[in-house]
């Protein structure tokens, strides 16, 4: 009985603290809410020892022993950091020393040194197990040399004639060869069929839940179009993510009516680099970024936003040859990403900072023995992003930015959260009118205990140190809330009264 009363006591209180300031109710999960972890399979894990052939990890243009069975061991950091989806580097069987993925030899066979399709089946479903959706490599432009198409006088017209490639001819863009890797001629329909039966049979087999599509301006629009309609019928909200690697958004654009739902955003990631590589950059253009993604993009929030890729030298070797301290720009960088629309792609090994050039110098075998406090940094941005969905949904204005010194706003239905972002070597201190956000309420912070009050005329104060960043929700000021403690009084007033009523009768009863 003692028991059952305290319950009831702390009940009021239980519900007082649960529902968090700002909240939004929880929808239905969109493509825009995920978080991304790329990963080069060969070059993450290696859990499975058996299937080292051809390992030489002295050699950077070798097979490293990352495997499926790797991956599967290692799904719990990726969780853990915050991720809800991964992406991999094409699995199909390929020629000797393809560990990239993209010199496909079969596309019906996943490749020996990576493990069998049994083990990628059980590393599709253990990510299903922990709510996460796989995204799997696709390329549909080319072929290994070493394919049999190649020497198959049946296949002769399943490729295009060798030629070198003019970047600013159309027809030769689409059908010339790519680094000398045989050109698909996906006008022919034998090749249009094998290919868009391959694409299903893969998410048939395996359950994976999209594609990242290679070299999306190398192949004809119509393709795509006829493509996108044939995997999506056989998987409900499939999602494909293009590659269009050009810096003008315009020219990416050019691909927005084929089915594609999002692009890796190239011209982004490229100011995001020249911004954050060092202190004093001003974030100004990077601002305008916003307007060129709604302007050119058919859903700039399911675009594909980051830092560095295997295409590209690490981010951290920009940072190394700027004289700067990685890590710390590191934050700066991934903070804008993840408070930014767009869906975050975090190339493994960024968490460690991990520094690379050219490639395959940018490919480098993971390494799990570093320092934590970038990965809880990122685990962190992962939570906040997840729990307020003004930060994958909302609008976006601008708010301040002057000589490095940023700050913005996100607003989804009744969630406001503000996000201020320092990339300047002094401490920088911002005053905000009542005319950017509402009056008489705070701004809380959520990567640190940090809390900004507005004052008696309506404005917020809010100072970041050099180099830092803050991420705030907009909420009512805290303090004591008269209406409710009277309400919560008088309900404890009339509990108190019927406790004392039950235990009157029950003495009576026993009396009796």
């Amino acid at each position: 009985m003692k028991r059952r009363v305290i319950a009831l006591i702390l009940v009021p209180f239980l519900l007082f603290y649960a529902v968090p300031a700002g909240a939004v109710e929880k929808e239905e999960r969109k493509w825009q809410d995920e978080t991304m972890y790329f990963l080069m399979v060969d070059r993450f894990n290696n859990g499975d020892t058996t299937n080292d052939k051809e390992v030489d990890t002295k050699d950077p243009k070798a097979y490293q022993g990352g495997d499926f069975q790797g991956i599967i061991d290692r799904l719990d950091y990726i969780k853990d950091m915050g991720f809800t989806s991964i992406w991999l580097t094409p699995v199909f069987d390929n020629q000797p020393k393809g560990y990239h993925g993209y010199w496909i030899t079969d596309f019906y066979k996943p490749d020996e040194h990576f493990g069998s399709m049994e083990t990628f089946k059980k590393l599709v479903d253990e990510a299903h197990k922990r709510d996460m959706k796989v995204v799997l490599d696709f390329v549909v432009n080319h072929v290994s040399p070493e394919h049999p198409w190649v020497n198959d006088p049946a296949k002769k017209d399943w490729l295009h004639e060798k030629q070198p490639m003019n970047f600013s001819n159309k027809d030769s863009l689409q059908n010339a060869w790519l680094y000398d890797l045989p050109d698909l001629n996906t006008e022919n329909p034998e090749v249009r069929e094998y290919l868009f039966n391959a694409a299903k049979w893969w998410i048939k087999e395996t359950d994976v839940d999209g594609y990242r599509l290679d070299t999306v301006r190398h192949v004809p629009q119509d393709f795509w179009s006829e493509f996108s309609k044939e995997v999506k019928s056989v998987k409900d909200d499939f999602y494909l993510l293009g590659e269009v690697f050009d810096r003008d958004p315009q020219k990416i654009a050019e691909y927005n009516d084929v089915g594609i739902d999002g692009f890796v955003n190239v011209p982004q990631a490229e100011e995001m680099r020249s911004v954050f590589k060092k202190p004093d950059t001003s974030m100004d253009r990077l601002f305008n970024f916003w307007k060129y993604n709604e302007t050119y993009y058919e859903n700039p929030y399911v675009m594909g936003t980051f830092i560095d890729n295997h295409d590209m030298e690490r981010f951290t070797r920009l940072l190394v040859q700027e004289n700067v301290f990685p890590g710390t720009r590191w934050k700066l960088a991934m903070a804008y990403m993840y408070t930014t629309p767009g869906i975050p792609i975090v190339y493994y090994g960024s968490e460690i900072a991990m520094d690379g050039g050219e490639d395959p110098d940018n490919r480098r075998l993971m390494n799990f023995r570093a320092d934590k406090e970038l990965i809880d940094y990122i685990s962190t941005l992962g939570k906040v992003r997840q729990d307020y969905p003004a930060l994958t949904r909302g609008t976006v204005e601008p708010l301040y930015e002057k000589d490095g010194m940023g700050i913005y706003k996100r607003t989804y239905k009744d969630q406001t959260v503000v996000v201020a972002i320092n990339n300047s070597s002094k401490t920088q201190t911002v005053e905000l009118s009542p005319e950017d956000l509402a009056e008489n309420q705070e701004l809380k912070g959520l990567l640190t205990s940090d809390l900004v009050r507005s004052d008696d005329n309506g404005k917020y104060k809010v100072a970041l140190e050099r180099e830092e960043a803050e991420i705030y929700l907009l909420k009512d000021k805290s303090g004591l809330n008269i209406p409710y403690l009277s309400a919560l009084a008088a309900v404890y007033v009339l509990f108190l009264i019927f406790i004392y009523l039950v235990w009157k009768r029950g003495r009576k009863n026993r009396k009796a």
